[in-house]
């Protein structure tokens, strides 16, 4: 079965329960023959544009020379009297005891755009709530984040492009810092957890509000094997809904349930981190809140259903008319807006 050419006017049916849920694959709408020897292979399907990622390892690169800038100014051997890996000289590390982290003086981090509460409300520093964002309080402190940054960052900013991306990351960015300026007023917070917690936040929303998307995906993947199609069809017209074709689960909705309650394990484990000592827990709890509602008006996607229309070739007829977007979908758009805006 798995050896079999399928035919040439492929129409496959996704559930047999929904209306117009099928698949056009048709050279000149998206889908075009590919070169290989198989007449019958096609290139990938892809209904959203795929984005190149350089703005997620642009926000790495500086946060990183932030960093050695911070150091460089805090010239450790200058002003105190034992540094950590005083062979580094300038760049060498505060004591221990004044800085576990491996990184600066918090004066030098006050001097470079920290979040002080009391500058941003008797100085009008209200800059700060950004540029704490870009800065880190020693070596494990950016390694953690920025490693965090490209793991969550670049996929992200593939399926979404830099635009929604970089809004999401700033903004939630801001939120956090903000959360953190109205409950933490006696020391000051730096650190890009907040917009790291806010690009969380905002996959949790992503997956809730594409819920149908996702349902869709599985049931692809499971009708492509019940047909016995071939593999190589399978990962070159179908890799966008299916990215695994032989991972497949006879459930679509355990899938989504896995994937949501996977997504939500790592928001509670990275909040439990946020309980030790020095750890800034209100600006992870404001990024993520900001992401999860900018993930709705951010992130949305059109409905299965209107893609495949649209996909479809010239003379299809559609048994019905499907609108881009579902119901629930412009609901948690206009609620979350409206949150954005009154918080």
């Amino acid at each position: 079965m798995m050896g079999r050419d399928p035919p040439s006017d492929i129409e496959i049916k996704v559930h047999p329960r929904r209306s117009d849920n099928a698949i056009h694959p048709v050279a000149g709408v998206g889908v075009e023959p590919s070169s290989s020897s198989n007449p019958h292979l096609y290139q990938e399907f892809r209904p959203f544009r795929r984005w190149f990622p350089w703005l997620i390892p642009s926000f790495v690169f500086a946060n990183i020379v932030l960093f050695l800038i911070t150091m460089y100014i805090n010239d450790c051997p200058k002003n105190s009297v034992s540094c950590v890996a005083g062979f580094l000289g300038r760049f060498s590390f505060q004591p221990f005891k004044e800085n576990p982290l491996l990184g600066p003086s918090a004066s030098t981090l006050e001097k470079m755009g920290a979040l002080e509460v009391s500058k941003v409300i008797h100085r009008h520093q209200a800059w700060r709530l950004i540029t704490c964002i870009w800065l880190h309080a020693g070596v494990f402190h950016v390694l953690a984040n920025m490693l965090s940054l490209l793991f969550i960052g670049i996929r992200l900013e593939q399926e979404f492009g830099f635009v929604r991306i970089g809004l999401l990351y700033v903004i939630s960015g801001f939120g956090g810092s903000l959360l953190s300026a109205l409950f933490i007023q006696s020391s000051i917070s730096v650190g890009a957890s907040g917009a790291l917690f806010g690009l969380l936040g905002g996959m949790l929303s992503e997956l809730i509000t594409n819920w149908t998307i996702y349902e869709n995906k599985v049931f692809i993947e499971w009708h492509l094997i019940e047909q016995g199609l071939t593999t190589e069809l399978e990962l070159s017209v179908f890799s966008y809904f299916c990215e695994d074709p032989l991972s497949l689960t006879v459930s679509g909705l355990y899938v989504q349930l896995a994937a949501l309650l996977t997504l939500l394990f790592i928001v509670v484990i990275n909040l439990a981190v946020g309980i030790l000592p020095h750890v800034d827990n209100f600006a992870h709890i404001g990024g993520f809140v900001s992401g999860f509602l900018l993930g709705f008006v951010f992130l949305i996607r059109p409905q299965f259903g209107w893609v495949n229309q649209k996909s479809a070739p010239p003379g299809h007829a559609a048994t019905s008319v499907k609108p881009k977007y579902k119901t629930y979908q412009y609901v948690l758009w206009v609620i979350s807006l409206i949150l954005i805006i009154v918080g």
